[in-house]
């Protein structure tokens, strides 16, 4: 029996997937697995049964991934599964930034007494007009699961899309509409559209790319709109951009005291993936992936380790590896399986930076002992014997 522990309250519909080999612990030290999704591990001591942790989300800051790594920890995250709850959202922050919607419901509001409100209304409602985004330049940046979509549904709306991103998968690339303008600087977005998207990950690279410097480059009276991650942009520089009429609004989902005091911006409560749907998605997903690790030792979807699927073990045995990337490992594994007389049938190795993973199929299960020898290698951080 395999169990598992929930840090959040995980969706009932995700967790409907754990077969009958699995159970829920309340307690973090028993588990194999941990489902999570905003609580924050950095503070956690994890125990030496803990196998892999599963974000049900895209975003890991909660989780301490190279902590993880050098314990042969496995992290897993979900992206894609709340992609269309974030597009939508985006568009209707389009949207509210295009008309004054937000400011004509606050004088329905504040006039819902007058009687004549009918009358009123005509010779008011101009102090709320807008233009329409049909037409307009749109500037995607970053186009993984959530930033092809918005680029799409942009496109469908008639907006003249760009978009950006030098890392952009098959499958992405893929999944984009031929609308949308590939684009190979991110400058001609700053420099062209009238709205411009973010959607990258929290990296020493990306942290506060929207600037100073980035600002001064985009067009008067621009809309930037961040569904992506808070830190991506520096309040500061976007507080004076808005001052001074550079940026005409400011879309942002994550509140901060910064932010939610800036005149001209539109601050969300962080709803971007707050859909009973993506909740279901996002936990369906990451159950089967910690389920998929735990029972084949199959990585999908891991920010800390390499993707790596042998399927289902058909022979006598399968061990996993979690180990260093550096020379001479794979040699020394297999030495040791042959002067123990055990056959390999079939082996993957995938590496990912500094750390990598092997899976082994085996003729015989191996014993103690030799397990024991592969954990005295140098540089061989764990060892499971799945099968």
């Amino acid at each position: 029996m395999k169990t598992i522990h929930c840090l959040n309250a995980i969706s009932k519909y995700g967790l409907g997937f754990l077969t009958e080999d699995y159970k829920l612990t309340d307690e973090i030290n028993e588990a194999q697995g941990i489902l999570v999704r905003s609580a924050s591990l950095h503070d956690t001591k994890f125990s030496d049964s803990l196998l892999a942790v599963a974000r049900a989300g895209a975003g890991v800051n909660n989780i301490p991934l190279e902590d993880c790594a050098e314990s042969g920890i496995v992290v897993f995250n979900t992206p894609g599964a709340n992609a269309n709850g974030v597009k939508e959202l985006v568009l209707a922050g389009l949207l509210l930034a295009s008309r004054d919607i937000i400011g004509g419901i606050a004088w329905c509001q504040d006039n819902k007494g007058d009687e004549n409100i009918s009358k009123t209304v005509e010779k008011s409602k101009k102090a709320f007009a807008g233009g329409e985004i049909k037409g307009k330049k749109l500037g995607v940046i970053g186009l993984g699961a959530i930033g092809a979509e918005v680029a799409n549904a942009a496109a469908a709306l008639g907006m003249e899309v760009y978009g950006y991103d030098p890392y952009i998968s098959v499958n992405a690339a893929w999944m984009l509409s031929r609308d949308v303008k590939h684009i190979t600087s991110v400058d001609t977005i700053y420099q062209e559209c009238d709205f411009i998207s973010v959607h990258v990950p929290l990296l020493d690279s990306t942290r506060a790319m929207i600037n100073q410097e980035t600002l001064a480059k985009m067009k008067d009276g621009v809309v930037v709109l961040n569904f992506a991650r808070d830190l991506l942009v520096n309040d500061e520089d976007m507080a004076a951009a808005l001052d001074s009429g550079k940026v005409k609004r400011y879309i942002s989902d994550f509140p901060n005291p910064k932010v939610v005091n800036m005149p001209g911006a539109i601050v969300i409560p962080h709803l971007g993936a707050s859909t009973e749907e993506s909740e279901d998605n996002c936990a369906k997903m990451a159950v089967m992936e910690l389920m998929d690790y735990l029972e084949n030792g199959n990585i999908r979807n891991s920010v800390n380790y390499p993707s790596c699927d042998m399927g289902v073990c058909k022979t006598e045995s399968r061990v996993a590896v979690m180990h260093l990337n550096v020379p001479n490992m794979i040699g020394q594994m297999t030495g040791t399986m042959a002067s123990s007389g055990i056959n390999i049938s079939d082996m993957t190795n995938k590496s990912r930076e500094k750390y990598a993973y092997t899976l082994m199929d085996l003729d015989k299960q191996p014993d103690a002992e030799i397990v024991k020898k592969l954990e005295a290698i140098n540089g061989i951080l764990r060892v499971r014997v799945i099968k």
